[in-house]
C-alpha cells in the first residue's frame, strides 16, 4: 500500500452505468491510478441510476458481471456490489458514504466524466460530496468544458478538490457500443474480449427481430 500522509490507502472510485463497460473506462481508471498513485480503483456499477430515466438500462446483474469480466486481469481493479444491491435509486452520495464507512482511513478519488462533473450542482446532497472525496473529471482530448460556474462553490476548498484529465480512449462511448451491437456490427477492440462474448451470450442490446436475422452472431464477427 502506498497510503496517504495519514497512513490510509488511496482509493479510486469509478461509478458508472457500464452499459457496457469499454476500454475507455479501463484506460481512464488506469491513467488516474497512475497519476494519483492510487492503491486500488473500485468500479461501482449503478443499480437504478437516477440520470438514465430516458432510456432502458440493461439489468444491473448483467452490467455488474460485465464489469467483473473486464477488470479481472488487473490486480489494482476491483468491483463493488454496493449500488447493484441497493433497493432504491442510486445516488453518488450514497455510494461514497458506504465506501467511507467501509474504508474509514482511506482517501477517496471519485472518477467521473467531465461532462457529468459539470452538472455536479444538480446531484443529491452535492455539498457533502466534497467532504467525502476528491473529484477527477476525465474527458476526451479537445473536449471544451467550462466549469466556471463551479468556481464560487469551490472557493475555500483545497486546490486538488477537482482535477481535470484528458483521456484519449474516451473517444469510445457506451452508447456507440450499444448502437453497433444492436445493428449487428462488431464491437471487438471497443470492449474487452470477455465482454464481447457476454453481450452475445446474453443477447444484450439486440433490437426486436434481430435475434432471428443473425445480428447477435455478427457482433462476434
Amino acid at each position: 500500500m502506498h497510503g496517504t500522509g495519514q497512513g490510509g490507502p488511496k482509493l479510486g472510485v469509478m461509478g458508472g452505468t457500464f452499459d457496457p463497460i469499454h476500454h475507455g473506462h479501463l484506460v481512464a481508471a488506469s491513467e488516474v491510478a497512475h497519476r494519483f498513485d492510487l492503491d486500488e480503483v473500485i468500479f461501482v456499477p449503478t443499480g437504478q441510476p437516477w440520470q438514465k430515466t430516458d432510456r432502458q438500462v440493461s439489468p444491473a446483474e448483467d452490467r455488474y458481471l460485465m464489469t467483473v469480466i473486464a477488470t479481472a486481469s488487473n490486480p489494482r481493479f476491483s468491483v463493488s456490489r454496493a449500488d447493484v444491491d441497493r433497493s432504491k435509486v442510486t445516488y453518488t452520495v450514497d455510494t461514497l458514504r458506504d465506501l467511507r464507512t467501509q474504508h474509514p482511513g482511506a482517501e477517496l478519488y471519485f472518477i467521473t466524466g467531465a461532462d457529468a462533473l459539470a452538472s455536479i450542482l444538480t446531484w443529491q446532497d452535492w455539498a457533502e460530496l466534497f467532504e467525502l472525496a476528491k473529484f477527477v473529471g476525465v474527458s476526451r482530448p479537445g473536449y471544451e468544458l467550462n466549469i466556471d460556474h463551479l468556481a464560487d462553490h469551490l472557493r475555500g476548498m483545497p486546490a486538488d478538490a477537482v482535477t481535470m484529465i484528458e483521456i484519449p480512449a474516451l473517444a469510445i462511448s457506451s452508447s456507440e457500443c450499444r448502437r453497433r451491437a444492436a445493428e449487428g456490427r462488431p464491437v471487438w477492440y471497443l470492449v474487452p474480449d470477455g465482454v464481447v462474448q457476454y453481450i452475445s451470450k446474453r443477447h444484450l442490446y439486440v433490437t426486436a427481430g434481430a435475434e432471428g436475422n443473425g445480428n447477435v452472431n455478427e457482433v462476434l464477427a
